[in-house]
């Protein structure tokens, strides 16, 4: 379609949209804004038509000599850069922040306690499940992937532990940060609805909370976009063999004669009571399990979000509140571990967050 036909839509649509929406109930003017935005992008799309010969024709190549502007087509430009991922890449990189987390918990250092202990009849185990696991836990070893390279991996997609950054390789620098702030967004967000609904009362309550859709939806593209750019390469098959080989080990730890072993009643203990033993104790177990489960429920919210910047608020509650409850328990469990500790709060993360001065931050408390 011509450019001309494309500019008259563009000029007149806003005008008519707003003559319509004028005399509607609140309801049904919210539901007929969304269709007509839908409408105007479908017809915006089609009134740019075939722009394949549209530079010859712009040049005077085509076949119709050099034709007045009016008669080119007018190109379609698509926006899809915060779209333009690997889903597979986002969503080992949320099982690999799950792994590294049992990783800080201690897990593999307690299986590799366990497989010693065997090895020097320093348990009082025999033919067991637990036994028998022990005895192919070499076998059930990662075959390509040690210890060493778990934490390269978690350099590159994290910027988490002290291995060295692999020469060329894009590190993800800002993880944490971003991290931090989407979870500290998402929190705010469900805290500043509550307060909606406390304070103000009415049907639409719940149309237009305090919380700012924009900021975690900018903030979780960010995060995204930066996970898939740092997390190519081997992450995705790391990822696989890895978490095979952690399944595997929380299996032995739920053996009968391991957990006799060590008077325990699950897994946990026996990873509790190897820490107290053998590592020097059993730090920040309870949150590091919690911030592993917590966190790969975000991360995998984050991988498969749309963001569309006209999103209904309802929808986006909707769909968001699951992962607004684990930003909650993250939070909670994150600050209660050394790091963590020197967390300044949800609000003023936020706020640093999104760039307001620490000046202009202290003038906006309360």
């Amino acid at each position: 379609m011509a450019y001309d036909t494309f500019e008259t839509i563009q000029r007149f649509w806003q005008r008519f949209a707003r003559e319509e929406l004028d005399g509607l109930p609140p309801d049904e003017r919210r539901r007929a804004a969304a269709e007509f935005e839908a409408r105007f992008g479908t017809l915006t799309q089609g009134a740019a038509g075939d722009d394949s010969n549209a530079f010859a024709d712009l040049v005077g190549l085509g076949g119709k000599g050099t034709p007045p502007f009016g008669d080119i087509a007018w190109p379609n430009l698509v926006s899809d850069f915060d779209a333009a991922v690997v889903p597979s890449q986002l969503h080992a990189a949320a099982e690999l922040y799950f792994i590294y987390q049992n990783e800080r918990a201690g897990v593999f250092r307690v299986a590799e306690v366990l497989r010693r202990l065997y090895r020097d009849g320093r348990m009082r185990i025999q033919l067991g499940p637990g036994a028998r696991g022990l005895y192919l836990l070499e076998k059930w070893h990662p075959l390509r992937y040690s210890a060493k390279d778990r934490l390269v991996a978690y350099m590159r997609a994290f910027n988490y532990g002290r291995a060295p950054r692999p020469a060329g390789a894009i590190v993800n620098v800002n993880f944490h940060y971003q991290l931090v702030a989407l979870m500290s967004a998402l929190a705010q967000y469900f805290r500043d609805l509550t307060i909606s609904d406390v304070i103000r009362g009415g049907q639409t309550l719940d149309q237009r909370p305090y919380g700012t859709i924009a900021t975690v939806q900018r903030l979780a593209t960010d995060l995204r976009y930066a996970l898939d750019r740092a997390s190519y390469g081997n992450i995705v098959a790391l990822t696989q063999e890895v978490g095979l080989y952690l399944k595997q080990l929380l299996n032995l730890f739920e053996t009968p004669d391991i957990k006799k072993s060590f008077d325990a009643n699950n897994k946990w203990d026996v990873v509790e009571q190897v820490l107290n033993r053998h590592l020097g104790g059993a730090r920040e177990l309870s949150q590091r399990t919690k911030m592993a489960e917590s966190g790969r429920r975000v991360l995998v919210w984050v991988a498969g979000g749309d963001y569309e910047a006209t999103e209904d608020p309802q929808r986006f509650t909707l769909e968001a509140q699951p992962a607004g409850a684990h930003a909650e328990a993250w939070l909670a469990a994150y600050r209660l571990t050394d790091e963590g500790k020197r967390f300044p709060g949800v609000t003023e993360n936020l706020r640093w967050a999104v760039g307001l001065p620490a000046r202009d931050a202290e003038m906006q408390i309360g």
